[in-house]
């Protein structure tokens, strides 16, 4: 299952990642790291320029982990080259294979390949964080919101999840809640919210504004130990309230 994210790196610098959150149960059969660099623009791409691009990462996605020679585990897209990085089983005839598919493409490319058993690269650069797992599971609530025709802009009630691993750490959260327009609504038992609660606040749903949200809610959380499980509300389109 692959997922997309954005992340702030530590010089501000603007990275879109894509991960395969399924490739790392192959990380003991695999102990090559193959990179495959493209220079592609999408800044400055037509549609069509862009749409051939992802049919040629695609293909070439599929070339390389074809008898299960590698596995696919993501991509960056950083200052105009689309970083591709599989793990392989043998670093021979990788690059073989990346020239067929690539040195008639017209793209400029260049591929390396490097031992890494304890697969330290996609630790560090491809697995989404805790928080960045949260702007993902807002990304996909917000683009439901939009199918529906939702009104972002407008504030609605929002839900907001945390669980605990103890009922000491969700009491004393809950006992010294002072958070900024968050109010205690009830406490959530389940195989997956064993201490959990939830909490309500009155907020717009634009990306923006449950980005600020859930960092703001994030950062409180992880003091108590606790963790953000994420977030639900109702569809408000138009002047209607679903």
């Amino acid at each position: 299952m692959r997922e997309i994210f954005k992340r702030i790196e530590e010089d501000n610098t603007e990275v879109y990642i894509e991960t395969d959150m399924s490739a790392y149960g192959y990380s003991e059969r695999y102990a090559w790291l193959f990179s495959v660099f493209i220079k592609f623009d999408e800044k400055d791409a037509t549609q069509h320029d862009f749409e051939e691009f992802l049919e040629t990462k695609e293909s070439l996605i599929i070339a390389i982990e074809h008898d299960e020679k590698a596995k696919y585990v993501g991509s960056r897209v950083l200052d105009g080259w689309n970083e591709m990085y599989f793990y392989a089983d043998d670093s021979k005839e990788l690059n073989t294979t990346v020239a067929k598919m690539l040195s008639n493409s017209g793209y400029i490319y260049e591929s390396s390949v490097v031992k890494d058993t304890k697969w330290d690269f996609p630790y560090k650069h491809l697995i989404p964080s805790e928080l960045e797992l949260a702007h993902i599971q807002s990304e996909k609530i917000i683009f439901l919101l939009e199918e529906e025709g939702d009104v972002l802009e407008t504030p609605r009630v929002v839900e907001h999840y945390i669980s605990f691993q103890t009922p000491t750490q969700k009491n004393k959260f809950i006992n010294t809640l002072n958070l900024d327009g968050f109010s205690f609504k009830d406490e959530i038992s389940s195989e997956d919210f064993e201490h959990g609660i939830a909490l309500i606040k009155e907020h717009a749903v634009t990306r923006d504004e449950v980005n600020k949200v859930v960092e703001n809610l994030f950062e409180a959380v992880k003091k108590e130990q606790g963790y953000y499980e994420g977030w639900s509300t109702v569809l408000v389109n138009g002047d209607n309230q679903l």
